[in-house]
């Protein structure tokens, strides 16, 4: 069973697995997106992508 934690960006409601984070500053992140803070809004399309609206 692999260790899950939500994605570090506030609005993201992803699960992302440890093991495929994207560690920024300490925390972990589902995507480079979320990680960059979405300056383009570009949509979480990473390894634990919910389909969430995070980047909106």
């Amino acid at each position: 069973m692999a260790l899950t934690t939500p994605c570090a960006c506030p609005r993201c409601t992803c699960e992302v697995q440890a093991s495929r984070a994207v560690l920024r500053d300490g925390q972990s992140f589902c995507s480079e997106a979320c990680a960059k803070g979405h300056p383009n809004h570009e949509p979480c399309h990473g390894s634990g992508s919910c389909g969430c609206t995070c980047a909106e």
